[in-house]
């Protein structure tokens, strides 16, 4: 089988796209072969915004159902695949837009989310994001994990501070994940995770997804997609060739006032990161690049099975864990 059959035989699953939604970028994601992917679609939003940002996004999938479907089970990604469509999953990267309703994780789950990141980067009532003093997992956080746990919405860990991230590991009794991170054992920067920390969410039962972002890659800007393989390599070895996968932190078609919003804390407060020039690694620039991975990883030497599973398979079992379905 050649890479590019390989690849659109395969399950693709991206763990983390925050891209600008439209058409072309449906289109691109249909380019790229994608299955499915976690999409982005609250930051520091709260409830009222991020449920406007819902109703947005569903009139536009309505509008686009010739390239998407919706995601609430592992039985759509696999529909999707089979309808030659890209499967999207709706994901916050902030509990923020729970703000103190534990009643409102139940009622997000209803609207198709899947996947909440804990904290972005900075405290919030339920933790403490990675660049801040970081005072661990609240009380009330306790209760949001157990609810999330309850109804079926996965713990992302990927912005969150160290401590608060361990506790999240702890407390929770379903699978949880950084669905984007790289290791500071290529690259020592605050997103980045140790390898302790990677071996002991693996060692609990957890999954990394690995992300491309460029300032976090040992190469930055100069980064190619062979260099984004090596740091799949990297965690790959500590976390195990199951509790591995793919989410690339495409933020496709924004412009500088959205990292403007996103590098601020709650969107307009204090800086908190300057990433300078922000630029995919070459080969994988686009989401339509994305078979160019499945070539690139089967070039450093992973079989086909580790190849399925790390573009999608993986991702599959730990949902279908989390969701029940």
């Amino acid at each position: 089988m050649t890479p590019s059959e390989l690849h659109q035989d395969a399950i693709v699953i991206d763990g983390l796209i925050i891209a600008k939604w439209n058409r072309e970028l449906f289109e691109d994601m249909r380019r790229g072969g994608l299955t499915a992917a976690n999409c982005t679609v609250s930051v520091w939003e709260g409830f009222q915004a991020t449920v406007d940002n819902i109703v947005k996004s569903n009139a536009l999938m309505a509008e686009c159902s010739d390239l998407v479907r919706p995601v609430r089970t592992t039985a759509d990604i696999t529909r999707a695949k089979e309808e030659g469509k890209t499967g999207i999953i709706y994901g916050f990267q902030n509990a923020h837009a729970f703000e103190d309703q534990i009643g409102y994780v139940e009622i997000f789950k209803q609207l198709g989310v899947g996947i909440v990141q804990m904290c972005y980067n900075t405290q919030n009532l339920v933790g403490t994001g990675c660049y801040e003093r970081d005072g661990g997992l609240s009380g009330f956080g306790r209760e949001i994990v157990a609810e999330m746990n309850r109804v079926g919405i996965m713990c992302d860990l990927s912005h969150v501070g160290a401590k608060t991230s361990e506790e999240v590991i702890l407390e929770s009794q379903k699978p949880v994940c950084y669905s984007h991170c790289l290791p500071s054992g290529l690259k020592e920067h605050p997103r980045n995770k140790s390898d302790e920390e990677l071996r002991f969410i693996a060692d609990h039962g957890g999954f990394v997804g690995v992300t491309m972002f460029t300032p976090f890659l040992r190469a930055g800007v100069d980064a190619t997609v062979d260099d984004y393989v090596e740091a799949i390599e990297y965690v790959m070895n500590i976390v195990g060739e199951d509790a591995i996968g793919i989410g690339t932190d495409f933020t496709q078609g924004h412009d500088k006032d959205f990292f403007e919003w996103l590098t601020h804390d709650k969107g307009y407060a204090r800086r908190l990161t300057n990433f300078g020039k922000i630029i995919n690694p070459e080969g994988i620039r686009t989401i339509g690049e994305f078979p160019n991975l499945t070539e690139a990883l089967l070039r450093r030497g992973f079989s086909e099975p580790q190849v399925r599973k790390i573009m999608g398979e993986n991702w599959v079992r730990v949902l279908k864990d989390v969701w029940g379905a």
